[in-house]
């Protein structure tokens, strides 16, 4: 099958190692290519025999199936992009967490450019998962779709044939996922401050006996800090889908705010370099908070 990739970050290199895998044909894009000429995305695209293109338009053309997953906020003007080199009946497969109504605007763009819209809804992370991550599908052409998917190794679902459905099931969780990464971070970062970090989370085990909050902790820590702006932007999507559904969205405003500011950090260098080992990989995050603290204490008090 031919298959284009928009977005060739962490979720699209895993899709595209697994669809060539399966041995479908891949081409892919990303904003990136054009602005950093010698990058991992193409000795990735090499290794794998990904196809790398030079627009939007030139990875969509002649695709049976576009999947396109690049940040929460660009999901509409990546579906205008990709609108005028669409083939006849393809597929868009649009994984992006974005509100219902940006993915209602961009399934009119898709739709008006005979192409056929379907809204994906991530339903946890990828990397454990890889293509079998648990997907819910939406809109008029889902059905049509998911036998199409889960013969390429995926693991759909249909949740509606309505638009925004799928969406809405995401986002909404997210309120919840992304607010425990946050509200974790400055717990346990101002417990480590004062001094009772050991107290706090004696008494979250005798509440919440079921979770390892030390391994919890380590990985909320780790996540954010290597995905802290694309989260913070997805949270923002989230806000969106509060407020449209009449809310004002506090707790994911201040979620998408706390994201982006551990990501500001990690730009920083606060938590090391990549490439150096020491970039989000402790295993405890004691350390990852040692950090912050410390550069708050150079820089003065500060969110």
């Amino acid at each position: 099958m031919r298959i284009a990739l928009i977005g060739y970050g962490e979720v699209g290199r895993i899709l595209a190692e697994d669809l060539r895998a399966h041995g479908d044909s891949v081409a892919a894009f990303d904003l990136k290519l054009g602005s950093e000429p010698d990058t991992v995305l193409r000795t990735h695209a090499a290794q794998h025999g990904v196809v790398l293109a030079d627009s939007h338009v030139a990875a969509v053309r002649d695709a049976e199936l576009v999947v396109c997953a690049v940040t929460a906020s660009q999901a509409v003007a990546v579906s205008r992009s990709c609108a005028g080199g669409l083939a006849r009946g393809a597929f868009f497969l649009d994984l992006n967490s974005a509100s219902p109504g940006a993915k209602i605007e961009a399934a009119g763009i898709v739709d008006s450019a005979s192409g056929r819209y379907v809204e994906g809804a991530v339903m946890t992370s990828v990397p454990p998962y890889r293509m079998k991550v648990p997907l819910l599908l939406g809109g008029a052409h889902a059905a049509a779709l998911e036998p199409l998917l889960s013969g390429l190794g995926f693991t759909p679902k249909v949740a509606s044939d309505e638009l925004g459905v799928a969406s809405a099931t995401k986002m909404c969780r997210s309120v919840m996922i992304k607010g425990l990464e946050a509200m974790v971070i400055e717990a346990f970062t101002t417990a480590r401050h004062y001094g009772v970090e050991d107290a706090v989370l004696a008494s979250l085990k005798e509440t919440f006996a079921g979770i390892d909050w030390e391994k919890q902790g380590a990985y909320f820590f780790q996540r954010v800090i290597e995905h802290g702006r694309r989260r913070s932007e997805e949270v923002r999507e989230v806000a969106v889908t509060v407020l449209e559904a009449g809310l004002e969205p506090w707790s994911a405003a201040g979620t998408a705010e706390r994201q982006g500011w551990v990501a500001d950090l990690a730009d920083r260098g606060v938590f090391g370099r990549r490439g150096e080992g020491s970039f989000a990989r402790s295993v405890d995050w004691r350390i990852e908070a040692d950090r912050i603290l410390a550069q708050r204490k150079t820089k003065g008090a500060g969110r």
